[in-house]
Parts: structure tokens; C-alpha cells; sequence
């Protein structure tokens, strides 16, 4: 393994490079599946990721005995969510990035209730990215909506690229893949 830069440099790309290996064969099937999020009022959460960013609800799964339920969303047609319950569930385990919201019941209610976003020390869990073909043009949809925003497009250095705020305060990257090349580099 190559050494690492100092600690102000980061890795060098031939150390980043040099510690990652081959995939195993065996892993060639794995897939990200889902992202969870514990969020304290499902009927917000919902509301946000459907209405304000396009998302579709593909299942909702009662824990009724641990008290809890999870909402999966992705970007998928609706049409194509299997009507049969067996393999309703096999589908939707099986789609790439999905988002699971967490809901632990009663959590709505409780004024003193929130979730740490990462954002903030202790830092660990940063954000999600959403990516769009026009970052201004959904920014302003965002807007006028009422969305919360940590950084705007033309805000920063990093130009073209924004952060918005879930009912929860998780952080989401908007990003444009055709445009991050001049972000990033």
C-alpha cells in the first residue's frame, strides 16, 4: 500500500488507488440497494420526497410489535410496482438506490424529538445526492416551494451544484452529472 499524503493533502489518487482491490467475483451481483433515513413525521417526509422531488412510494412495511414502519422510495414508475404481494417485496428489495425512511411510531408528536444529520459535530453521515438535468431550474422549483436551503447554485466555490433540506434537516445534494466535471476539477 502506498502511503498517504499529509494529512492536510488527503490521498494521493495512486494511494486511494492502492488500497482498493479487484472486486471478488462472488461480488459481481451486489448492489447499493437503499439508503435509510430515520425521519420523525412520515405524512412530511412523504409529502417531501413525492411532491418536491418526484420520488415514488414503491412500499410501506408495518413493525407493529417493535412499533415502527418503513417507507421505500425510489425513482420508478408507479405502473411498474408488482401487484402481487410476494413479488411486490422481491422487486423492491431489488431496485438500485432506493431510499428507506425509517418512522419510529409517536415520534411525530414529540416536540423534543429530532435526528442528527452529520452535518454538524459530532460529523459522520453527510448527505444524499439527488441529480437533475438543470440544477437552477429545480433550485427555483425548490424555491418556490418553500424547500430550506444550506447552499444555493451560485453560492460557495463550488459553483452549479446546491443543497437542500429534508423536513428532518438531512442534507441533499441537486447536481447535474453533465456538469460536475466542471465542478470538481
Amino acid at each position: 500500500m502506498a502511503d498517504p499524503q499529509p494529512e492536510s493533502g488527503g490521498l494521493t489518487d495512486e494511494a486511494a488507488f492502492s488500497c482498493c482491490s479487484d472486486a471478488d467475483p462472488r461480488t459481481k451481483d451486489f448492489l447499493l440497494q437503499q439508503t435509510m433515513l430515520r425521519i420523525k413525521d412520515p405524512k412530511k417526509s412523504l409529502d417531501f420526497y413525492t411532491r418536491i422531488l418526484g420520488m415514488t412510494l414503491l412500499q410501506k412495511l408495518d413493525f407493529p410489535t417493535m412499533k415502527f414502519s418503513l417507507y421505500f422510495l425510489a425513482y420508478e414508475d408507479k405502473n411498474d410496482i408488482p401487484k402481487d404481494a410476494d413479488e411486490k417485496v422481491a422487486w423492491v428489495f431489488s431496485r438500485k438506490a432506493t431510499l428507506e425512511l425509517t418512522h419510529n411510531w409517536g415520534t411525530e408528536g414529540d416536540a423534543t424529538q429530532s435526528y442528527h444529520n452529520g452535518n454538524s459535530d459530532p460529523r459522520g453521515f453527510g448527505h444524499i445526492g439527488i441529480a437533475v438535468p438543470d440544477v437552477h431550474g429545480a433550485c427555483k422549483r425548490f424555491e418556490e416551494l418553500g424547500v430550506k436551503f444550506v447552499k444555493k447554485p451560485d453560492d460557495g466555490k463550488m459553483k452549479g451544484l446546491a443543497f437542500i433540506q429534508d423536513p428532518d434537516g438531512y442534507w441533499i445534494e441537486i447536481l447535474n452529472p453533465n456538469k460536475m466535471i466542471n465542478i470538481s476539477f
